[in-house]
Parts: structure tokens; sequence; C-alpha cells
């Protein structure tokens, strides 16, 4: 055991001494084993060999080669050899690699065996994460899919969310901003809650996070996406129920990638992307603008410039990725480390995103491999910096084009119709700063054959701080200001679980039990400074050079919570005969965030599965695989407000009562929420039904699954029933409102492997989904909030009876009448133009969600192509109702044509929410296109340094076809009203990036 420790630390320390010189050094593995060649035993015969990709010969380390019948195995190096001890010419060699057909081949009178094993189409003995545990692909009896690194979107990629748009059904992933590092939605199998969100539960290595976001940005940006392994969706009941209270909305499994014990690798990833802005609005050019503005009957106010102010604000940015792991391990240790940089530029200028990251995990075996312990430490600080971009936006769209952006000598010009963004760009930026330690340490002891005991405690900590910064400037007369927020979140986690496998020739049974606890601690507090002079000490770093430090300006804030999640759980799966499939999940789960009366949650869910193709009468079909599944269960959401059961009072001087007769008066309390201790769980009850199928060997798989989930019991803040209350608002549940969500999802998926190696796959997914709200009491619930001249107290969403969550309800625009003014259906026929005119106008969530790609390889070469889309949704254009109109025009604001395609149109129109900014939200995007050529280091006689080299280059975003004129018709604007969610709202969305990513990977 000593020498294959020297050897394989000897070889890591060689490897990683040259990248650190950037040299290059080899280390025979031949003249090890001859170091120690005297320790070996005669009587045993030696067997050495390679292990090769049948498809492109390049070597297969980690495979694993074993002595059939006996203890005996080894796995191959990073260069694909290996070498095993057999104890005659009769023995059977046993290769195995994850996703190959595993060979096994008799040794006979050879000594050499060079062995090429071939991709596994189908890959049914995939391993899928399902909480908890993992099980064969074969055995999932719910809807899962799991997707390795190898299918991942390519291209700039900044949070793991990004990874899986467009390739799994039923699951729609939204990136609403094109700013680095802003959040990435996830809906999957639609939106079932009105106030308590529809993101799913996200489990890394075991560590369920919590939703709460720290500083600002996506909370998963501290993930580098060259460190995941795989990512395993749950979508549905059966499979999401073991997560109890946090499984409504579906639950993702990243894990990270982990070290091979037997083979050291090292493995290097640079990239560099080149993005550019990928649509811009369409708005009037310097010569149009002079042209327009007099029809107006306005006077035309001409600089003599030619600008336009989008390019002025915008630059081509640069992204740069750094990426070294290294892995490896002996017979009974396996670690993997990486660490990663990257420093992204945003397409608007002065934005940026830096991440710095590292990992190590690290599997070790005690007392003849009966105890296990796993080990993973994830570290990593980001820095993102952002001008006030909304400020920004708003200032290009509407600045008057013929006026010059800068002077002679290049100093910015200011504008009197709108502020040069040039000012703000050096005199306000924002600044937060996170720093995210996530770790876990997970033993399990094999306490007799069958039976194995886990913990897991795990923690993840982070903090934050966000400085928003505005410096003085007389030319805009803005006064300095200085805002700084610090926040903490404090995720800690202890769980303790039992699970039993026992089998024979017919049965196969699997059960779990456990407990976990897990306290999450949010913390923030706030400060802030005014008047301090310009240059000198930067007030971020001592906020003394305040001038203004009252408490009337500048009183501090904060706040702090506590929550807890006491869960019991279980599981049992049952396989009879390798065909009948059975699954029963129950967990209960304790919050504190719900009333006393109603503190505990009870989450059962029940699947089947019929593998219909190891039926006698399938041996000879064309079906490799038929496997029929049924599921039902009931799952929870917690994603409310902490302690809104308690009552909340608030202390004010402005509510103070004359207590004396003379003297101030004392500061009065008053209720601002009433307790309600019968709150109770909002649940998801969902059934479904799929089928999994493989025909032609496998070559061609596919899944089929219907849907129907219905939520109840939703929680909403409403106004107390009776009129006379201390309190303007209270918690509860609204009794027999739902909200249903039912559909259909559909991939399927052809790999095709020609005798000359070349290889193509080709597939695709859909989604059609049907989202319905039901017996809800209140006429609307407003959501989508908008402001501005003409439009105070107007709303854009509305949640109304028998419409889909994301409604648009608003007036419907009918023209322009005579006096060039707007019309609107009158629906009560009272010859008004008022709030009971409002229709339900289609609905901000698609009710077809597609992809498709492609990809094929030969010789070195390969190439992959991945589409996405969707359809049947609306996109409400708020950044045109608000900022473009012949009024605007005629102010000398720069606009778009199409707000002043009718000529019949007054100056004087009003500009209502209306159909008439509400636009199609359908789109179908080119997400990515890569293409790789891998060299044969072989052939060019560098194998002995280099294992393998990659060269790529990828276009992300190349086009989007779409009839939405704004500049990307994927956007999600937050305009919720009290908590209540809005949909689909377009307000000065930070606009995409079309991007060009050139890569250079290679391994030792």
């Amino acid at each position: 055991m000593s020498k294959i420790y020297f050897y394989y630390l000897k070889r890591c320390l060689k490897l990683f001494a040259a990248a650190l010189l950037i040299s290059c050094c080899f280390f025979s593995p031949e003249k090890a084993f001859a170091i120690n060649s005297t320790a070996s035993i005669i009587k045993l015969k030696t067997i050495t060999g390679t292990v090769l990709d049948a498809q492109d010969g390049n070597p297969l380390p980690g495979a694993g080669i074993m002595v059939k019948g006996s203890t005996q195995s080894t796995t191959t190096d990073g260069n694909g050899a290996y070498t095993i001890t057999v104890p005659d010419d009769n023995a059977i060699l046993v290769i195995k690699y994850v996703g190959y057909v595993t060979q096994e081949i008799l040794v006979g009178n050879r000594t050499k065996i060079d062995v090429s094993l071939k991709a596994n189409a189908t890959d049914l003995s995939q391993v899928v994460v399902v909480g908890y545990g993992t099980q064969n692909k074969k055995d999932v009896t719910g809807a899962v899919k799991s997707l390795k690194s190898e299918d991942f979107n390519k291209g700039i990629i900044n949070s793991p969310q990004q990874l899986l748009q467009g390739k799994v059904s039923g699951v729609n992933v939204t990136s609403a901003s094109g700013e680095p590092g802003s959040v990435t939605g996830v809906i999957i199998r639609g939106s079932g809650g009105v106030r308590s969100g529809s993101s799913p539960l996200y489990v890394i290595d075991g560590l369920p996070l919590d939703n709460s976001n720290t500083g600002s940005g996506d909370p998963l940006t501290f993930i580098n996406p060259q460190d995941i392994e795989s990512i395993d969706v749950l979508k549905d009941a059966s499979a999401t129920a073991i997560y109890g209270s946090r499984g409504a909305n579906g639950v993702i499994i990243v894990t990270t990638k982990r070290g091979k014990a037997g083979t050291s690798t090292l493995n290097v990833a640079t990239s560099l992307g080149v993005s550019t802005l990928a649509r811009a609005l369409p708005l009037l050019t310097a010569d149009e603008f002079r042209v327009e503005v007099p029809k107006t009957g306005a006077t035309l106010d001409d600089k003599g410039g030619n600008t336009d102010w989008q390019k002025e604000a915008m630059r081509t940015a640069l992204t740069q990725n750094y990426n070294i792991n290294l892995g490896g391990g002996a017979d009974k240790l396996a670690y993997f480390a990486s660490i990663g940089a990257q420093k992204q530029e945003g397409i608007i200028k002065k934005n940026d995103l830096n991440r710095y990251s590292g990992r190590f995990n690290v599997t070790q075996k005690f007392l003849e491999d009966r105890l296990i312990l796993d080990m993973n430490l994830n570290v990593a600080n980001t820095k993102q910096t952002r001008p006030p971009i909304s400020t920004i936006l708003a200032n290009i769209v509407t600045n008057n084009p013929t006026y010059p952006a800068s002077d002679a000598n290049g100093n910015p010009i200011a504008s009197l119709i709108a502020p040069n963004p040039a000012f703000y760009f050096d005199l306000e930026k924002e600044t937060t700063i996170t720093n995210r330690l996530i770790g876990n340490v997970s033993p399990s002891l094999r306490i007799i054959k069958g039976l194995v005991y886990k913990a897991n405690l795990g923690i993840d900590n982070s903090t934050a701080t966000r400085d928003w910064l505005n410096m003085p400037n007389p030319i805009t007369t803005r006064e300095s200001r200085l805002e700084t927020f610090n926040n903490i979140n404090k995720n800690t986690l202890i769980e303790n679980y039992l699970t039993y496998n026992w089998a024979n020739t017919k049965h196969n049974v699997s059960a779990l039990a456990g407990h976990s606890y897990q306290r999450i601690f949010v913390q923030q507090r706030n400060t802030s400074i005014n008047r301090f002079l310009a240059g000198g000490i930067d007030p971020i770093y001592n906020p003394g050079v305040g001038q203004d430090l009252t408490l009337a300006n500048n009183r501090p804030g904060g706040f702090a919570f506590i929550n807890e999640l006491q869960s019991f759980f279980g599981r049992v799966t049952y396989q009879f005969n390798n065909k009948y499939l059975f699954t029963a999940n129950f967990r209960a789960d304790g919050s504190s965030k719900f009333g006393a009366n109603n503190k505990y949650g009870y989450f059962p869910s029940f699947s089947a599965g019929w593998k219909i193709s190891e039926e006698e009468f399938m041996k000879n079909s064309i079906f490799s695989n038929l496997k029929l599944r049924a599921g039902y269960g009931v799952t929870g959401n917690q994603e409310i407000p902490p302690k809104i059961t308690q009552a909340l009072f608030s202390s004010l001087a402005a509510s103070g009562y004359p207590l004396y007769p003379t003297g101030a008066y004392p500061a009065g309390t008053t209720y601002t929420r009433l307790a309600n201790p019968d709150i109770q769980w909002e649940t998801s009850k969902q059934t479904d039904i799929g089928l999994d199928f493989g025909l032609f060997k496998g070559a061609l798989t596919g899944t089929i699954d219907v849907f129907r989930k219905v939520s109840d019991n939703i929680l909403l803040q409403v106004i107390p029933a009776d009129p006379i209350q201390p309190a303007t608002e209270v918690w509860g549940n609204v009794k027999d409102m739902t909200v249903t969500n039912k559909g259909i999802e559909f991939e399927l998926d052809y790999r095709h492997q020609a005798d000359n190696g070349f290889t193509y796959n080709i597939g695709g997914n859909i989604t059609y989904s049907k989202n319905k709200v039901e017996n809800s009491p209140y006429t609307v619930i407003s959501a989508g909030s908008v402001g501005g001249a003409g439009l105070t107290g107007q709303t854009i969403n509305g949640y109304v009876n028998n419409q889909p969550i994301g409604t648009f309800f608003m007036r419907e625009y009918l023209g322009i009448d005579a006096k060039g003014l707007s019309i609107y259906r009158d629906l009560d026929g009272d010859n008004l133009s008022t709030d009971k005119d409002r229709i339900s106008a289609g609905s901000a969530l698609p009710t077809t969600v597609y992809s498709f790609y492609a990809s094929a390889a030969y010789k070195g070469f390969d190439l992959s192509v991945n589409f996405n889309g969707v359809a049947g949704n609306k996109v409400y254009d708020y950044t045109h109702n608000q900022s473009f109109s012949k009024l605007n025009l005629s102010r000398n604001a720069n606009t778009t044509r199409e707000a002043i395609a009718d000529a019949a149109e007054s100056i004087n129109n009003n500009n209502f929410v209306s159909t008439r900014y509400l636009k199609s939200g359908a789109f179908l995007r080119l997400n990515n296109v890569a293409l790789g050529y891998s060299l044969n280091t072989k052939d060019l006689g560098i194998n002995k340094w280099f294992s393998s080299i990659r060269l790529s280059v990828t276009a992300q975003n190349l086009f989007v076809i779409t009839d939405y004129p704004g500049y990307d018709p994927e956007v999600n604007i937050d305009r919720s009203i009290g908590g209540v969610s809005s949909y689909g709202i377009d307000y000065l969305s930070y606009p995409k990036a079309k991007s060009f990513i050139f890569g250079l990977n290679f391994s030792f």
C-alpha cells in the first residue's frame, strides 16, 4: 500500500510544480514500478495495457479493472494505462467506465491487453441523485432529469441555472437581465403561489440552501460552473416530497466534481470572451429626429451633433476565465481541488463582476471500508460594481441625438433634456463584496451488511457589504451621500439518517429514515452619511468625513430574524423481479415561520413503475427500454416572510398622545399587523404519469410526462374582514382559493455512431402547460406597479379568477379618435374609462417552452448547437409606456418610430396602462454554438507531457427571432406590490449581450 501512496504522491507533486513553474516534466510509471520490482510476487502474472475510447482513441482515466471473482482491482491513470496482477491464464478481466459498455476479457497467454470501450447509448445504469441517496436511472419512478457536465450549455456562465436553460422539459429558466451576476429565475412546472414565490429548492452536495439573498445579485453566483459534475432536477411531488415543505416548487440538486481513486489528473481551462450589445432599441437617429420634431409643432433644439447615446453608454466587454483543478487518490483515498477566477465586464460601462473561488473535497475509507468520510469545502469572493443602471438607461433612450456627448477635449457636455450618462459613470456607483463559505462533513458507517448510518453536518456562511456612493458635482448640483448595508446569512444543518438495503434474486428493498434540523440566521445593518468633499479619502474607507451625521438624515437601521426547520423523513423503495417498482416518501416538517396551532406539516408521496420491456412478451421487440411511471404526492411551500404569525407594533412620535400638560408628547405605540397563530402551510398536490422509452438498442430515447399540480391554502397578506381594526393588514390562508398547473412534457434524443468514428446526436424537448387561479374571493389581486405622469395608481398584472398567474389586467386599447386621443373599450357601458373597464389580456407565463439541439464529432472535431424558445406569452413594454410618446418628442426627447406611427395622434394624448403597450413575448434564440478540436497528443509526440489539449470557440446569443421591439423579450423586472409577484414587465431592462468565447483546455 505504501508503494501506491508514494507513487501517486510523488507524481502529483511533480505535476503541480510543473503548472506553477510553466515548465514540463515527466515521471515514468514504468520507472516507478521498476524501482520496487524486487517486491513483486513471482507466482502472480502481471498484465499491463491501456483503456481507450473506441470512438476517438482518447485515454479513459479512472476506468476500473478488476479480476473477476476476486478482490484484486486497479484503475487507469491519466494516460489510460494500468497494471494489474492475475493468478493465471484463466483469469478474466472486467473493465468498467461510467457511460461505457462493460467488457470482460480472458487473459490467456497475454501480458499486455489494450481495451477500447464503446459508449453506452442508453446509459440506463446512470446514477441519478434523488435526495438523501441515489438510484439507477432505470429504477426511478418519479419525474427526474439528470444532466452531466458534457450536456451543459456553453458560453459565459454566471450561475448554475444557466447551464440548464433549454435542457430540461417543464423547466423555464429566465435570464431576465443581461447584467453580470443578475438573478436567474427558474420555474418548474408553473407558478403555484401568489405571495410565496416560485423559486425551487437548491441542494449543493447535500446541503439545502436558503433562498434568502445576501447582498445583491443571484444567490448561486458563488458556484464555479467548472466545478459542477451533474445537476439533477426533481420535478414531481413523488420525487420532491422527501424535502417536504420546500419541495412545492421543485428541487435542483447540484453535485460537484470529485477525485477518482487510482489516478491523478491536473486540468487547466482558460477562456476569453468578447461581448457586444446584441440588439439596440430602434430610436430615431439625429437626422430622423430633425425631421420628426417639427411635425409635432414644437421648435427643434438642434446642437448640431449626431450622437448615438446607446453607444456612448456601452462598450465591447471582455470576460476572462481561469480554472485549475487536480484530483486523484489511492485505494482508500480520493480528493479533488480547484481554484477559479472570473473577471467579467458588463456591456454597460463601469459595470463589472469579479469572482474568485476555491473548492476542496476528499473521501477517505477506514475500517475495511466500513467507515467512509466525505468532506466538502467551497469558498468564494465576488465583487460586483455597477453604476446607476436604471438612471443611465432612462437617459440614453430619451436624450436628444443632436446633442454632442463631449467637447473637443473629450470632456462630457451637460445635456439640457436628460443628463449626460458620462457624469453618472464617474459620480455614482454601487459596490457589493460578498464572501461565502459553504461546506459539510458527511461520515457514513456500515453497521451490518446492508445497514448504513450517515450524518451530514453542514454550514453556509456568507457576509456582504454593499456601498452606494453618490459623489458631489457642481454641474449636476448633486449632494454627496454614502449608504452602507452590511448583511450576514448563517445557515447550519444537522442531519442523521439510516439506510437499509436488502436484495435477493426476486426482491430488492431499500428503506431510509432520518431527522434533520436547519437553522438560518439573517441580519442586515445600514448606516449613511451626507455632505463630504470630493477628492481626498474615499468615504467608503472613512465614513467620518461626512459633514452631516445627524439622525434626521442618517438614522441607522437594520433587521434580523431566525428561521428554524425540524424534520423527520423516510423513504421505502421496493422492486419485484426487476420489473415492478414502488416508492413511498414521507416527511414531517416543523417550521418557526408558521403559527403555534399549525407548526407541523405532513407531506407524503407514492409512485410506482412497470418495466414493460423486461416482460417476456417484449424480449424481441424494438424497445430496449419501456417503463411506465405514475406518482402522487403532497409538498409544501414556506417561502414567506418570517414572523408573520406574530403581531407587529410601531412606536412613532407622530402617533404620540398628550399625557402631560406641557412638554413633548410621548411616542405612541400602535398595531401594524395582527397576529394569526392559525396560519397553515401552503400545499401543492401533484399527480404525474410518465413513460420512458428507448428504441433501436437505445439509440433513440424519450420521455413523456403528463402532470397536474394544484396549490391550495394560498398564503396572502390581506385587509382584515372587520373594518374596525387596530391594524391595516393580517396574514392568512385564503380559503378554497387554488392555483392549478397542468400540462404535458415530451423529450426525444437520438444518437448514432458510424463505423468510421463519426458520431452525431439530435434531440429536443417541449412543454405545453396551462395555469389557472380559481375560487379567489377577490375581484383582482393587483401586482405590477407603475409610476410617472398620468400613471399613478395604475397596475399592470392582476390575479383574476379563471385566469392564469401573471395575467395582464388593463384597459383594452382600440385606437385613436378624431381628436387624436386614445379610445378604450367601455366594458360597463357608462361612457367613462375607469378601472371597471379592465380586461384579462393574456399572461406573461408562456404556454409553450421548447428547445432543440444537435451535436457531431469526427476525428478530434466536435460541434454543438442549442436553440431555445417560448410561445403563448406576452410582455408589457413599460419603457415605451413611460418614455416614448409624441408629447416627449415635442419636448425634444428622443423616441421610437412605433410611438409616433399614428399621424393623427395628439401630443396631448394620455398614456394609460393598456393593451397598446402589450406585446408578444414569443421568441426563438440560438443560445449557443460551440466548435472544438482535440489535439492527438500521441501523434504529436507530446503525450508524455499532455494527456489532452482542446481548443474551442463558442458563440452565445448569436441571434433571437422575435416580434418584440425591446432589447430582449426574455425580461421580468420586479414590480411587485406588497410582495405579490409581478410577471412579464419590461422597464429599462439591462440589454443582453452577444458573445464570442475562445477557450483552451489541457490536462497533464
